[in-house]
């Protein structure tokens, strides 16, 4: 069979352009012989909908459009996915659904079985699971029509998180092929695992699968694309490309195996964060953004991914320079400035740091200096980006990372101020790693932002570690106490220094308040703060 994807970067509630989309891509796969059509998971509404889906208008409207595309496909059907109501007398009011349609047939529907409540999902919040499960006859054949979940087995999970497995059922009916819709969120190695355990599928089942996943950027998640046809091997007959549309026709009996292709693992963030970046301006109506621009590593490598994201045009680097800035870093923020193309403005704010402490000499007379009159310096230059910001119309991105949100070495209302974070679900280790990827074809991002000790600049002869761990160090902790959720104790256990490990997990806690007034972030890692991590401030838990 010819099997046509449509691989494409629907927008959450934008009903007619989705339509659109799902419209000229099957026109295009017709057009190169395909004898079925299949769309992403929830391809009408966009993925997630979350509780847009309660809107009194909001599923009538995706029924409405499910039934433009039926009358718009001809012979050749199309599985398309969308929100249909839960007609039963129990449980939540909607069904996270696929459709079959064809000209000239009535539109049969399935439903999805499990339905995921880690990490980042909550679908159990909208959706009631199917009720039953059953194949559908497609070009007469019989094919078990999944959703996302339903074809994430116990076997690649840390423990079985359901008490069945739809695919038992549908291959029992004697489903003769495995269809997937899907929206699978990015996260570093996800696509390769998500191929093995896809792969593993086909083999132990002895049937072929298609795989059509969603791609582009809905707010934090990234949706990388890597769709897939595999033989009942479990052979790759085809991969879609990474963090981009593509509609293709797969023709299944061409008998030609196809190797895995995946980016380095910094060009494969380098990648989603671009994606994550651009869609996130487009779909909320922007179109250009600024940062401020220290001469450091953090801001060097966002920039980076600005530019590529949205052209060197559409960004606005800003250096805020105080008696505390080096010159070389001043030196370093125009020299990437000018290697990315972009216009770079300097603001100094040290006259506006004097006036502010000025106003506190007789409150805070007889006191030394410490961090209050640090933060005034981050505080000044949000408040100046934020001028920039509303001038211009340019959304404001916040250049901290996944290391320093961990444990609070950022400024509320200072350094954490704007519209979205870029780089707050990279771990520090891996921004150092980014930057030399960026260098790999010769240098955009300056040796001294990746070489020198890194630091704040918030007063004489600052760095990083004043106040940190080695950021190999933290990072090692981190992945274990905030990714893997091991105990502060059981770290200690293996290995790690008892007093640094206190130090970070008690930081980790006492920050979470920070946390919750941090702007989104594009989440890369497979636990990121927000959206993936939800913790209480208020608590007493001493782990």
């Amino acid at each position: 069979m010819k099997i046509g994807f449509a691989q494409i970067n629907t927008t959450v509630g934008d009903f007619a352009g989705n339509r659109d989309k799902i419209g000229a891509a099957y026109e295009s796969c017709v057009a190169q012989g395909a004898e079925l059509v299949l769309t992403p998971e929830l391809a009408i509404t966009g993925y997630p909908p979350r509780d847009l889906v309660f809107k009194s208008r909001f599923v009538p409207l995706n029924l409405e459009i499910l039934d433009q595309l039926h009358r718009q496909v001809g012979d050749v059907p199309l599985l398309a996915g969308f929100i249909d109501h839960n007609t039963g007398p129990s449980g939540q009011p909607f069904r996270n659904a696929a459709a079959l349609l064809r000209r000239g047939v009535p539109i049969e529907k399935i439903h999805k079985s499990l339905l995921p409540t880690y990490d980042v999902f909550d679908e159990d919040r909208y959706f009631e699971p199917a009720e039953e499960t059953r194949p559908l006859s497609v070009n007469g054949h019989l094919a078990a029509v999944t959703i996302c979940e339903d074809i994430w087995t116990e076997k690649f999970l840390p423990r079985p998180l359901y008490g069945r497995n739809p695919l038992d059922a549908l291959l029992e009916q004697r489903a003769e092929a495995i269809f997937n819709l899907s929206a699978s969120p990015f996260c570093s190695g996800k696509p390769r695992r998500r191929f093995e355990m896809l792969s593993g599928v086909a083999a132990q089942r002895r049937r072929p699968i298609f795989y059509c996943n969603a791609v582009g950027g809905n707010d934090q998640l990234i949706f990388d694309g890597n769709s897939l046809a595999l033989d009942a091997n479990g052979g790759l007959i085809a991969q879609l490309p990474a963090f981009q549309e593509e509609i293709r026709v797969v023709d299944t009996t061409a008998g030609n195996a196809a190797a895995w292709k995946e980016e380095s693992e910094p060009g494969e963030i380098f990648a989603a964060l671009c994606l994550g970046l651009k869609d996130y301006l487009s779909k909320c109506g922007f179109k250009s953004v600024v940062l401020g621009l220290s001469g450091g590593i953090d801001s060097a490598v966002s920039a980076c991914i600005a530019a590529e994201a949205l052209g060197p045009e559409n960004v606005l680097g800003v250096s805020m320079p105080t008696q505390y800035s080096s010159q070389g870093s001043v030196d370093d923020a125009f020299a990437l400035a000018k290697k990315l193309r972009i216009q770079c403005l300097r603001i100094p704010i040290q006259r506006a740091f004097e006036v502010f402490k000025e106003q506190f000499s007789g409150i805070f007379a007889g006191l030394t200096e410490d961090t209050t009159e640090e933060n005034m310096q981050p505080r000044l230059r949000g408040m100046t980006l934020m001028a920039l910001s509303n001038k211009f119309g340019r959304l404001l991105l916040t250049t901290g990372n996944k290391s320093e949100l961990a444990v609070g070495y950022c400024t509320l209302y200072g350094d954490m101020a704007g519209g979205l974070a870029v780089i707050s679900d990279v771990p520090k280790t891996m921004v150092y790693r980014l930057a030399e990827w960026i260098n790999r074809a010769g240098e955009v991002i300056p040796r001294a932002s990746i070489e020198k000790p890194p630091s704040a600049e918030l007063k004489p002869n600052q760095t990083d570690q004043d106040t940190l761990p080695p950021y190999e160090l933290l990072d090692r902790i981190l992945q274990l106490y905030v990714e893997e959720n091991i105990s502060g104790r059981d770290i200690i256990q293996r290995g790690f220094d008892e007093a640094t490990v206190r130090w970070v997990v008690r930081k980790v806690d006492l920050n979470e308040y920070k946390r919750e007034q941090a702007v989104p972030g594009l989440k890369v890692t497979s636990r990121a703060f927000g959206l993936g991590r939800r913790m209480p401030v208020a608590q007493r838990f001493v782990d």
